[in-house]
């Protein structure tokens, strides 16, 4: 069940006997012809498909991450690390306060990996409460499930090209990218990147089979909901 469909009275008769909560954390920035809320759309959705027989709430995905690479794309917004880590902390202080102590932040952004610095550091000064970050992309049943599909598998390639996160009137490429150095794309500062990765697809084809995708998806909805039935 999503927040945004209960009012204060339902979430505190809901405290009364439950403490979980799951926190999707997205990001908006380019993904080649994918929507620039590739990394929100998929988390919220994973988080809201996989919480709702569970009857656990789901928070609204916080759209923006950490993405300084991607600055020469427009449409891409980027928080500064300390900023991104104070809202994480502000946001599980709201929590806390309210009387949520067990919560998924349930990730869809690489980029958002300093996140966990400011959440080990919030666990420390509150040791009643529990909260996991989870990468649901690349968490081991869900990536095993990509790799079983197609090997070379990467950022806006089909591996994000879901229903939800394509646009209308937009046609994808009918081929495989190459990979692109990864290495060396790391080196570069945002006009570099854009140069060395083009229109954003660090490799591999750009869409696969609706069967493929729900596949995928099967897998990452399972995997999501055991761990937020086990928090």
């Amino acid at each position: 069940m999503k927040i945004s469909d209960m009012n204060w009275l339902q979430v505190e008769q809901y405290l009364a006997t439950d403490d979980r909560a799951v926190v999707p954390i997205g990001s908006t920035e380019q993904h080649a012809y994918l929507s620039l809320s590739v990394d929100s759309i998929l988390s919220e959705r994973v988080a809201a498909d996989a919480a709702l027989p569970l009857n656990i709430p789901v928070f609204p995905v916080l759209a923006y991450g950490i993405t300084p690479y991607f600055m020469a794309y427009p449409g891409t917004v980027s928080l500064r690390t300390e900023t991104y880590q104070n809202l994480l902390t502000d946001i599980l202080d709201s929590l806390r306060s309210t009387g949520f102590k067990r919560i998924l932040l349930v990730n869809g952004h690489g980029g958002n990996a300093p996140g966990l610095i400011a959440v080990n550091a919030w666990l420390e000064a509150n040791p009643g409460c529990k909260v996991r970050i989870h990468n649901w992309w690349n968490a081991p049943k869900t990536f095993a499930k990509v790799k079983e599909i197609d090997p070379v598998a990467s950022h806006a390639s089909w591996m994000e090209n879901f229903p939800c996160t394509r646009l209308a009137g937009v046609v994808q490429p009918d081929l495989q990218k190459p990979m692109v150095d990864l290495a060396l794309m790391r080196t570069l500062g945002p006009t570099g990147v854009r140069e060395l990765i083009g229109d954003g697809n660090f490799g591999g084809c750009y869409q696969r089979s609706d069967d493929d995708m729900n596949a995928v998806w099967s897998v990452a909805v399972e995997e999501t909901r055991t761990l937020i039935d086990a928090l």
